[in-house]
């Protein structure tokens, strides 16, 4: 392989870990909030911070149903597509350089 195809391989490789990485906080956040933890305990904290960007577009675009927000499941279902899609594709681009 050359230098090129390595690239795009270590590109897959980093584009699929932040995909695992965030489909993994937005699970637990979803855990969490089953159990009302503290608001003011700092992890609870980062945590909220680093997946309202990722979930603020979907809850805007999907109304609550019953009081219950599907909106995570949606983003994770995203998040699968795009590892299955996106870094597939690009392993697929590298190995036939």
């Amino acid at each position: 392989m050359g230098i090129l195809a390595n690239f795009i391989e270590a590109v897959a490789f980093l584009v699929n870990a932040v995909l695992t990485l965030a489909f993994w906080v937005i699970l637990i956040r979803v855990l969490m909030s089953w159990v009302s933890p503290d608001p003011h305990n700092p992890i609870v904290r980062t945590l909220i911070q680093v997946t309202d960007p990722i979930l603020r577009p979907a809850q805007r675009l999907i109304p609550p149903v019953g009081g219950l927000d599907l909106s995570p499941i949606v983003v994770l279902l995203g998040i699968q597509f795009l590892k299955i899609f996106l870094v597939q594709s690009l392993q697929q681009i590298a190995y036939g350089m």
